[in-house]
């Protein structure tokens, strides 16, 4: 509208953009220019990747060798357990998620570009980016993805653009070196697993399908959310709700609107997050685990933890 922002909300969104938080002041979609969204956008995906391995990437990228101390902390930083490789390991986060949000982005355009013609590109990106990112930052609306609770290509695109930023970078190298071994056609992909690994998927799918389940079970009768909707669409607006409250900030029903009961079971969510070395917040999905690990083994008198 020509009107400029106050300083204190473009601060506010410039933080909340870095720590993909998916908190707003004012609505994204309506208050920025092309610029402002731009530079959110830059913000985001800052904030998704982490410094480190941005400023890693850009060593790389201009051919600068890396000294032990920037090898430490980048070995510290994706809790990795050898220096080894390295400049691969960060090579392949950074293009790994360029190629993620790129698939992400051209299945948005299926359903954006049609409705907002060729801004629909722009809208795919920035939504491809912001779910990856777990940052729940949209410009297309300002009830978020309401108006797209029941669209099974937006629900499917952005749970998968959620659940791979959240899983972490380790887990990813993890499975893809398990399919390359050949596990999968001999019966044997879950044992070739590292232990992370399958905490960290074991307690995302527990957390992802037991919250759904918990939600539709929950909000099953209530006409404010998915009360009129049919049984398909209740599984998925209460699939979705379960992934998005764990790390992303999206919403396809206005949770002013969600029962006690389930807000209780949101926040839950929130606070366990995501993955290590993934791009989403909380305590994390191995941090859980192995408190409940070490409460069972107490509470059986063992001098160790087992999993």
């Amino acid at each position: 509208t020509g009107k400029s922002v106050p300083y204190l909300d473009a601060l506010f969104t410039a933080t909340t953009s870095v720590c993909v938080t998916g908190l707003v002041t004012l609505p994204t979609v309506s208050t920025w220019s092309l610029f402002g969204q731009i530079v959110i956008l830059v913000l985001i995906q800052i904030g998704g990747l982490g410094f480190i391995a941005i400023v890693s990437g850009l060593m790389i990228l201009l051919t600068r060798r890396m000294g032990i101390a920037h090898k430490l902390l980048i070995q510290d930083a994706f809790n990795l357990n050898t220096m080894e490789g390295l400049s691969k390991f960060i090579r392949n986060v950074l293009l790994g998620t360029l190629f993620i949000e790129a698939l992400g982005a051209a299945l948005c355009m299926t359903v954006f570009v049609p409705q907002f013609g060729t801004r629909g590109i722009w809208i795919s990106v920035f939504h491809s980016i912001s779910a990856f990112c777990n940052a729940g930052i949209d410009i297309f609306a300002e009830n978020s993805l309401c108006d797209y609770a029941t669209n099974p290509i937006i629900n499917t695109v952005t749970s998968a653009l959620i659940i791979l930023g959240g899983i972490g970078y380790i887990v990813w190298w993890d499975v893809l070196r398990v399919v390359r071994s050949g596990a999968i056609k001999k019966g044997h992909f879950w044992c070739h697993l590292t232990l992370h690994s399958k905490i960290a998927i074991a307690a995302s799918a527990i957390l992802i399908f037991g919250g759904g389940l918990l939600i539709l079970l929950c909000e099953f009768n209530n006409p404010a959310t998915i009360g009129d909707m049919s049984f398909f669409d209740k599984i998925q607006v209460s699939f979705f709700q379960s992934v998005t409250t764990r790390t992303a900030g999206f919403a396809s029903v206005p949770q002013e609107n969600l029962r006690d009961t389930t807000s209780v079971i949101s926040m839950a969510m929130m606070l366990v997050g995501g993955s290590p070395v993934g791009t989403a917040g909380g305590i994390k999905t191995v941090t859980l685990a192995v408190l409940i690990a070490s409460a069972i083994s107490t509470v059986k008198g063992k001098s160790e933890v087992g999993m």
